[in-house]
């Protein structure tokens, strides 16, 4: 990722970034002061501060702000934001629409937004021991606290029990999916059989638990390829698979790349964004 505030940016093109767009980076902008607008998909958003603009990749999108703006955008592989912030489906899915989160100042949750993203800056500031996994970990309840925000609890989404129970799933995953646990241990862990399982998740996600289980798994091996001196064999190792050779089956399977490949190309985007601070 990369990390800079709004001023050191905008201020070298008066102010005003025209229309772009990235297709391998996702955005966030944290504006805490200052005023402007964001412009996303056409639509033309003002700024009232504190707010963030969410920007998916492949989006144009441009903005104008004041010269007393005060806040900080972020740039994150938009492959890895999913397995950065180990987010759920529904959560991950909720970023993939350009969005403009206008905070409330009074909540405590806003207070702690702007100490979280202070921190992740000083941290890429800072390149001291164990940072990326801090910026990881800060990044999580950034994403998480923003879709808080955006849609309040009873808001426009309504969970029902099958969408409850992929959760939960979900989250069992979360803690066991390097154990490489088969569908039916799941299943025991829920109290429901495999195949009302199977079908439950087959309605909600269009996967089979299977699948469901093996895109975590492959979620984390793209994380440790990319942000890991890890060997493959070790990663393989961590993540349960029996050998290097079947590990980079899979993951070849379900990314088109062996798992050198992947780590090549990944690494290489990243030192794209580093390279242009």
């Amino acid at each position: 990722m990369h990390c800079e505030t709004i001023a050191s940016r905008s201020s070298l093109y008066q102010w005003e970034i025209g229309l772009h767009r990235h297709d391998s980076f996702f955005q966030l902008l944290y504006i805490r002061n200052g005023s402007g607008d964001a412009l996303l998909r056409g639509e033309t958003l003002p700024f009232r501060p504190p707010c963030v603009a969410l920007v998916p990749p492949g989006i144009s999108h441009g903005f104008r702000f004041s010269r007393d703006v005060d806040g900080m955008v972020i740039t994150v592989v938009a492959d890895q934001l999913r397995l950065t912030s180990g987010l759920s489906r529904r959560s991950a899915d909720w970023l993939a629409s350009p969005r403009l989160v206008v905070l409330d100042p009074e909540a405590s949750d806003t207070s702690y937004l702007a100490e979280t993203f202070s921190r992740i800056l000083e941290e890429f500031d800072g390149r001291h021991r164990g940072r990326n996994d801090l910026i990881e970990a800060h990044l999580v309840s950034v994403l998480l606290l923003l879709r808080r925000a955006a849609v309040p609890q009873g808001g426009e989404e309504t969970r029902d029990v099958n969408q409850m129970r992929v959760e939960a799933l979900e989250d069992l995953i979360g803690r066991h999916f390097r154990e490489q646990l088969p569908a039916e241990a799941y299943a025991k862990l829920l109290n429901v059989s495999p195949t009302h399982l199977n079908r439950i998740v087959r309605e909600v996600t269009g996967l089979s638990t299977h699948d469901l289980v093996m895109a975590r798994v492959i979620d984390e091996a793209r994380r440790a390829l990319v942000f890991t001196p890890n060997s493959i064999q070790r990663i393989a190792d961590n993540l349960g698979f029996s050998d290097a050779a079947y590990f980079s089956r899979c993951f070849r399977k379900r990314t088109g790349l062996t798992p050198r490949e992947y780590r090549e190309m990944e690494r290489e985007k990243l030192r794209q964004v580093e390279s242009a601070r």
